[in-house]
């Protein structure tokens, strides 16, 4: 069991928390602890304090993030709500912390006359998650922006990078081993409020008429293969509308898994693997899971 010793650290921190309430799917079990910091001094105390074999968990928003009924051994770093600094830096660039909302960061952008952030009101998780994984909508990446980044690895160090020292690719981000991101400088060009609130008006417009809006899902579940679309591969397989429990496969956009009420993450994990299995079957075409599944098995009682 962890036993850290305080110190000065200022944030919250609580043991065996629901991971249902910090994850879009709404389901999940337990973290034996879950550490929500002031701000990144505060995390760099922490991380100072918990032992260096403590196993350690980073979630935003978690609308990547499916954490199974066993739930989490050691503790989870929740950086939502917290690490939300925004700082304008002039010429076009932007100092991000990792735990704000994308779609904060675009209205933010918009306000100060920056274009080319616009995209981001589409992507429902933080900073912090999008750099992780290079998301991306509407035809752009976060990485496209990156001028250099902030990580902290567990021991609680601080680092400034580059984009030279990581390998990005389509939902992929490469870099230094065992390193998190806390934050990030990106650049924009020169813009109009009017016109990039239009352009994100037009593009959650897109979002509300093709996707589940308002029901607990995970965004896209299944990473595009080259040349295709998961979405278009999961429903020619005929399996929109399928349901394991209360997890189900959205009559609105195939590669949305939505959980309609009571849905186990187990019942989602098996509805995933339903769907790979079945489109392999179907199309001979082996999807990968966009979404992290973490955690251990359910504990049978």
């Amino acid at each position: 069991m962890m036993t850290a010793e305080r110190l000065e650290w200022r944030g919250e921190l609580r043991e065996n928390e629901s991971m249902a309430r910090h994850t879009t799917w709404r389901a999940g079990g337990p973290a034996e602890r879950w550490y929500c910091p002031a701000d990144i001094d505060d995390l760099v105390l922490f991380l100072g304090s918990i032992p260096a074999d403590e196993p350690l968990y980073w979630v935003g928003l978690g609308s990547n993030l499916l954490v199974r009924e066993g739930g989490i051994r050691g503790t989870v770093i929740s950086t939502a709500g917290t690490l939300g600094r925004l700082e304008n830096r002039g010429r076009g660039r932007v100092r991000i912390e990792a735990g704000t909302a994308c779609a904060k960061t675009a209205r933010f952008c918009a306000r100060a006359d920056l274009a080319g952030a616009e995209f981001l009101a589409g992507i429902p998780g933080t900073i912090g998650g999008a750099l992780a994984m290079n998301a991306g909508c509407f035809g752009s990446e976060i990485w496209e922006r990156v001028v250099e980044v902030e990580t902290i690895d567990r021991f609680g160090h601080l680092r400034t990078r580059s984009p030279a020292d990581y390998r990005i690719g389509y939902r992929s981000v490469e870099g230094p081993a065992g390193e998190w991101f806390v934050a990030a400088e990106l650049a924009f060009a020169a813009g109009d409020t009017e016109d990039s609130t239009r352009q994100m008006r037009s593009y959650l417009d897109r979002r509300a008429a093709n996707q589940p809006i308002g029901q607990p899902s995970a965004g896209s579940v299944f990473r595009n293969p080259e040349g295709d679309h998961a979405a278009r591969l999961i429903e020619v397989s005929g399996l929109k509308g399928t349901c394991i429990g209360g997890a189900c496969v959205s009559d609105k956009h195939a590669n949305f898994i939505i959980n309609t009420g009571e849905a186990s993450a187990g019942e989602i994990e098996q509805l995933i693997l339903r769907v790979v299995d079945r489109v392999r079957e179907h199309s001979g075409v082996v999807l990968e899971p966009e979404v992290r599944i973490v955690g251990e098995p359910e504990v049978k009682r």
